[in-house]
This record gives structure tokens, C-alpha cells and sequence, in this order.
């Protein structure tokens, strides 16, 4: 699985108000909390056929742990997730709708990033950009 993202750390101003969130669009996709710690949370997702990774929402910490995400500053702009088909993505708007989540961009067809694109935009609690996406290749 050469090139498949090992683990990724997400930082949050306070994972335990943005566990709710977390569990809720980790746990639609597979992921399961393995770990609660002084530091925050690490959900890992491992596949029948063999795939792992992992998510930790980790807490801010130093002079920016207050700041809001600027997903324009250098680093993360967004993370996106592989939807199994575009129910699926209609599936993970619903969810959003139901636990409050800030919709950037509903459900839709995004011809400009490719042939079929179709994804839900959102963010969470810290107004960092997610994406669902399924884009049959």
C-alpha cells in the first residue's frame, strides 16, 4: 500500500468539545477511538483488505493555540475522504445536518476538478475545510 497516508494529526483548540464532531464523520467512515488522552484523540480505520490509518485530534498548543484555522496560511487547506458513490456523500450531508455541522458547500456536481466529481464541503468546530467526495475515474 505504497503512497496510502499512514496517519495524519488534526489540531483543535479543545478535542474533547470536538469529539462529538469527530466521532460522528470518523465514525460514518469507519474509524474507531483507540485512544483519549492528555493530548487529545486517535481514531484509526483498518480495512479487511489490509489498510491502515489513523486520525488524532490533537490539542493546540503555544502562542496560536487560540487562533482560528486560515486554511490559506501555510498548511493544511483542506483533508477530503473517498465516498463510496454519490449516495454515500448525500448520506454524510444528512449526518451533517443532523449534528449542526457547518455546510461550506452542499452536495453538488464539481465539473471544474474533474469528469463526475461530486462532494459536500464542511468544517469543523475550528472551521478547519473537510470534504466527502466520490469521483469515479
Amino acid at each position: 500500500m505504497r503512497g496510502l497516508v499512514n496517519h495524519i494529526d488534526l489540531t483543535v483548540r479543545d478535542p474533547l468539545a470536538s469529539r462529538d464532531f469527530y466521532e460522528a464523520v470518523l465514525g460514518f467512515l469507519g474509524y474507531r477511538i483507540v485512544a483519549v488522552h492528555e493530548r487529545g484523540i486517535d481514531f484509526d480505520l483498518k480495512t479487511p483488505e489490509g489498510a491502515f490509518t489513523s486520525i488524532g485530534i490533537m490539542k493546540a498548543s503555544g502562542p496560536g493555540a487560540t487562533q482560528p484555522h486560515d486554511r490559506y496560511s501555510p498548511g493544511l487547506h483542506h483533508l477530503a475522504w473517498n465516498a463510496a458513490d454519490r449516495a454515500d456523500v448525500d448520506a454524510m450531508y444528512q449526518l451533517l445536518l443532523r449534528i449542526g455541522a457547518t455546510i461550506l458547500d452542499p452536495p453538488a456536481d464539481y465539473p471544474r476538478y474533474g469528469p463526475g466529481y461530486y462532494a459536500v464541503f464542511f468544517s469543523d468546530p475550528d472551521g478547519l475545510k473537510l470534504e466527502y467526495v466520490h469521483w469515479p475515474k
